[in-house]
């Protein structure tokens, strides 16, 4: 109990600190009502801490608040970042940064502010005249000489979230030391250092001419233009899902040559409120109902999306039985990797210095492709920024051909340096006509890689633990599994466990332990079994959640057999959730 009451205390001190005339009046407005309300768990969650940068950047539910989305908490980030920037670029004539911001309500707001933060702060600035997708902004950064940038977007959480992120001069989110670096300088920051008068002489509106720019380094990415032209009628439905990717992710696909594109009208709407979904998640089968149900009425031979700021891509294609069926993440990966490597090898383009990037949780099958091709892999932690930091530290010595991670993210280029749905979707129509040249639909590709590389099943499952209460009880789960890993898993005993924590790699079955070769630590648990299980446990850095993420593999004899052999998997991965409790 004196624990709670010295929680509720410090909360309440810091509550009152945004009573101040610093604030606008609608602000204390709100703050006072939490201040004043009997159960106080809303005004607990909104001040216990202060937002921080995960492996998204800054991302939480829009409202009053230090634990929160508003123009303060974006503001004391903007201005941290300046600081910071201002330090790092000391040297320069000047330092420039790009912005950019998706759908979402109040992301205008936010960006808009964010520049004037900056511009306050003698920093020029790019914006864009509208919304745009996060790899264009990337791009952008790279191509226009920027030190930093920002995008105002919270990808595919739902509707209440908006979210901050933060890039470096290389075009990729913050990696150490610089995220940690800018934390220190906004955790300095207090709501009267916060200058947002700006200077709209440093303030600089893009739009079409960077588009053009951008569209034109997209189609580099094609591999098979001649293919393109053969098939320029495939049957293509597409779906920003209210979100940004509506003008960009066309463009990128008819500048391919694609001429056949079907759009979902409902969801062409940019709405910060996605009025179609729960979740603008394209990994979500409710997400992607209404471009499968278009898919159905055109015979469509693939089904493509993206979430919110057009970095996640979602595929769905006819199974053998002819019904849509979305393809998870890690196949999507899969598919991409499978095309790029097969081509290249059949064109001789592969000089012995290209390498592939997957994150640690992502499928061992885009290992196994790298292996038997004689290409470098590197595993990485979740988060696009370790692959393009990967991409930086190889760069000019070493050519990256591509890199991807379960949760719907690829990136077939390095002028982009984050996940690249615009490139991505029309890579992705171009494998279609790939296959549809082999006489094959792109499920029937996807199950020929299983039937030469082996096959793998792989399922997600987070546990969500709102607030203070909810951090602490899903830290417990980790120290448990730290401290009690399980011995058996799905029949098969317990062989490695990785502790990315410790950077300790240990076999239970001789005690043999080896450093695990990553530059930081993460609170990350993989557990391997003999039988080739994988199962990593993380918690979320931008939301509160604890992940779990289970890969199964088995033989895949032809393709006839694949439904019985993913059911035996799924029963499998079943099995062993329960046996964790979940």
């Amino acid at each position: 109990m004196t624990a709670n009451n010295d929680l509720l205390n410090t909360v309440k001190a810091k509550a009152a600190e945004w009573l101040s005339e610093v604030f606008d009046a609608e602000t204390r407005a709100e703050v006072q009502r939490l201040l004043d309300n009997e159960d106080s768990s809303e005004l607990i969650d909104s001040f216990y801490k202060d937002l921080e940068f995960g492996t998204g950047g800054l991302r939480g539910v829009m409202g009053v608040g230090t634990n929160r989305m508003n123009i303060y908490t974006v503001g004391a980030a903007t201005q941290g970042l300046s600081n910071y920037l201002k330090k790092e670029f000391a040297a320069l004539p000047s330092i420039k940064v790009a912005i950019a911001y998706d759908c979402r309500n109040n992301s205008r707001l936010y960006s808009e502010t964010s520049a004037q933060i900056f511009s306050a702060n003698g920093i020029e600035v790019l914006i864009f005249d509208d919304l745009r997708p996060t790899p264009e902004m990337s791009y952008v950064i790279r191509e226009y000489g920027c030190q930093s940038g920002i995008i105002l977007t919270a990808s595919h959480n739902p509707k209440k979230y908006n979210g901050y992120k933060a890039y470096w001069d290389d075009g990729s989110q913050l990696v150490a030391p610089h995220d940690e670096n800018v934390i220190i300088e906004v955790q300095k920051v207090k709501a009267e250092d916060i200058k947002f008068k700006g200077n709209n002489e440093l303030i600089t509106i893009i739009g079409e001419e960077v588009d053009a720019k951008f569209i034109e380094k997209v189609k580099t990415v094609s591999i098979a233009p001649d293919l393109v032209k053969k098939y320029a009628d495939l049957k293509i439905v597409y779906t920003p899902i209210h979100g940004t990717g509506v003008k960009m992710i066309p463009r990128a696909i008819r500048a391919f040559g694609f001429t056949n594109i079907f759009n979902v009208p409902e969801q062409d709407v940019v709405s910060g409120d996605f009025p179609t979904v729960i979740s603008p998640n394209p990994e979500e089968p409710a997400a992607m109902k209404m471009a499968i149900q278009k898919a159905m009425e055109v015979n469509a031979d693939v089904v493509l999306a993206s979430d919110p700021d057009a970095d996640r891509i979602g595929v769905a294609v006819k199974n053998l039985k002819g019904e849509y069926v979305i393809i998870n993440g890690n196949q999507t990966a899969l598919l991409f990797i499978y095309y790029i490597v097969t081509n290249m090898k059949k064109n001789n383009l592969l000089k012995g210095n290209e390498f592939i990037v997957k994150t640690i949780v992502t499928t061992e099958k885009i290992a196994e492709i790298a292996r038997r091709n004689g290409i470098e892999y590197l595993d990485v932690y979740t988060g696009f920024k370790f692959i393009a930091e990967i991409i930086r530290e190889l760069e000019g010595e070493k050519k990256y051909i591509g890199g991807g991670e379960e949760s719907f993210g690829f990136m077939p280029a390095d002028f982009v340096r984050d996940k690249d749905a615009v490139s991505s979707c029309a890579l992705m129509a171009e494998i279609t006509a790939w296959a549809k040249d082999q006489g094959k639909s792109l499920y029937e590709l996807l199950l020929d890689i299983y039937l030469e590389y082996g096959y793998s099943r792989e399922k997600m499952k987070y546990v969500v633990r709102e607030g203070k209460s909810g951090a602490d009880e899903i830290e417990q789960m980790m120290v448990t599994f730290r401290n009690n890993p399980p011995r058996i898993l799905g029949g098969s005993n317990l062989k490695f466990v990785k502790d990315y924590d410790t950077l300790i790699e240990k076999n239970l079955l001789t005690g043999e332990e080896k450093k695990i070769d990553q530059k930081i630590t993460m609170n990350v648990l993989q557990f391997f079994t003999e039988d080739g299980t994988k199962i990593s446990v993380r918690p979320s850095g931008t939301e509160p959640k604890i992940k779990f993420y289970f890969e199964v593999t088995s033989e895949l004899k032809n393709r006839a057999d694949f439904d019985a052999v993913e059911k035996l998997a799924d029963e499998k991965i079943d099995n062993i959730m329960k046996e964790l409790d979940l």
